[in-house]
């Protein structure tokens, strides 16, 4: 089977996701090594943050598009240097809900503008309505890729 040119250039497109996301990786690693956060542990009080209140560990992976191994290996990390505390869950005992500590709400606060200062200054020159079309079809094809998973899941 032959691939059509659509394939062929949404093949291209992953290996560039792929190539951005390491440099994307590498630079948050960069913004947060001053606050002992890796982009890991940044991802994780990230969705912590944002998701209003207590969160546990597999909304964590959820969210930030990891296993829930990978997310509760950083949620271990970031308990035990005190950015993040565990509270009970009452639905599930097993799976204990997590909040910010003041020092973890600190700490993003911090990355957040870091962040804000690194996203100003990567889309200087950059176009608003490309900037718009390349998030919608990314949005599309990740849509795409999460109905493949489903689809795959019922095949099994």
């Amino acid at each position: 089977m032959k691939r059509t040119i659509e394939a062929d250039l949404l093949t291209d497109i992953m290996l560039m996701i792929f190539r951005i996301n390491g440099r994307l990786l590498d630079g948050g690693d960069r913004l947060g090594a001053p606050l002992k956060l890796t982009s890991a542990r940044w991802q994780v009080l990230g969705a912590i943050s944002l998701s209003s209140g207590h969160v546990a560990v597999p909304a964590i992976a959820e969210m930030m598009g990891m296993t829930r191994q990978g997310a509760q290996k950083q949620v271990n990390k970031l308990e035990e240097d005190g950015f993040v505390e565990r509270r009970p869950n009452p639905r599930h005992q097993r799976s204990p809900f997590y909040v910010l500590t003041p020092q973890g709400a600190e700490s993003y606060a911090r990355i957040s503008a870091l962040h804000t200062g690194w996203a100003n200054a990567l889309a200087r020159g950059l176009d608003a309505p490309e900037l718009q079309a390349a998030l919608d079809l990314l949005s599309r094809f990740d849509q795409r890729l999460a109905l493949d998973a489903t689809e795959s899941e019922e095949r099994k």
